[in-house]
């Protein structure tokens, strides 16, 4: 079976589990979707992958949180909350320095649920979270499936060439 087929059924079983989950634990189900690009989208595979999609993404709300309150500190002075903004921008960029936090879109997909999410920080976190584990979910074992699906059909591919 090819990958990208494997990979498409495993996560449309697991996206619809997902929305059953989200739905049944008060989760927010399109910040697991979040969640769940987060791991796609992620250069690093694996447990790795994981990781760094999940430290990014919390750190993403956090630096959604600091411009959400940073901004309110002075409700008056629009002008604030532009500045914080950039600047936050380029912490939330700058941070790619360090290994762990190097999946830039990964802080971005964080702070704009955050944002999406009326600064329900929260929620927010669980849902990426969960939302994480199930991208993580999906991907690996559409990888699984389509390489017990060479595995089992390879052995009857090579007896076929040799019976010709």
């Amino acid at each position: 079976m090819n990958v990208i087929l494997a990979i498409a059924v495993t996560t449309g079983i697991l996206s619809g589990i997902w929305g059953w989950v989200a739905i049944s634990l008060g989760l927010i189900s399109w910040a697991g979707f979040l969640g769940c690009t987060a791991y796609f989208a992620c250069p690093q595979g694996g447990l790795k992958g994981l990781l760094i999609s999940t430290l990014t993404s919390c750190s993403g709300v956090f630096w959604a949180m600091v411009i959400i309150h940073g901004s309110a500190l002075e409700p008056a002075w629009s002008l604030l909350g532009y500045l914080l903004t950039g600047a936050v921008a380029f912490l939330m960029c700058i941070q790619a320095r360090q290994q762990w936090l190097g999946f830039v879109p990964g802080t971005f997909i964080g702070a704009c649920a955050t944002f999406a999410g009326g600064g329900n920080w929260p929620l927010i976190t669980v849902s990426l979270l969960v939302g994480l584990v199930f991208g993580y979910a999906m991907k690996n074992s559409g990888l699984w499936l389509a390489a017990r699906r060479k595995t089992v059909s390879s052995p009857l591919a090579e007896q076929a060439s040799t019976d010709a």
